[in-house]
């Protein structure tokens, strides 16, 4: 049986993620930084990115919320891992984009890779579309790991 939606919850929730994308946006500069860089031929056309990004950021938003909407008792180390994941995500773009660093950028990829699994492990034991709505995030995360790794050796 489906509970009732709490729109105010679930608007903060989708919220939430699509602010920290922004501020990832703005802390890393990516409008300015993006063609500055050498880029591998597989790399999807800068439109993309803002476009996966946000879709990304609302399956996080729908998965934290029926977490939230949840009774479990891991709920609170479910929503610290996804928390966690969440400043790990913010600062990559200013690792990456800003800085440079594109090999710390390609590690710090790798700490994200693995709290995005370790935070599907925990959203399957409480609710399983909440886990698997993070699936294409997963696949994401581990496509951008292998651009950022490319753009490591190019530069």
């Amino acid at each position: 049986m489906l509970k009732k939606i709490n729109w105010k919850s679930f608007i903060i929730c989708i919220v939430i993620p699509l602010v920290i994308g922004f501020l990832g946006n703005l802390l890393g500069d990516i409008t300015n930084n993006f063609n500055q860089i050498a880029k591998p031929g597989f790399t999807p056309p800068s439109i993309v990115f803002p476009i996966v990004w946000s879709i990304l950021y609302i399956l996080m938003g729908i998965s934290i919320y029926l977490i939230n909407q949840s009774n479990s008792e891991t709920k609170k180390k479910a929503v610290t891992i996804y928390t966690i994941q969440l400043l790990v995500n913010l600062l990559w773009p200013l690792f990456f984009f800003k800085f440079k660093f594109f090999l710390f950028s390609f590690l710090w990829l790798l700490i994200l890779i693995a709290l995005v699994l370790s935070m599907i492990f925990k959203f399957l034991k409480i609710n399983k579309l909440a886990a698997y709505l993070q699936i294409p995030y997963l696949l994401w995360l581990v496509f951008a790991a292998v651009l950022n790794y490319q753009v490591y050796l190019m530069n």
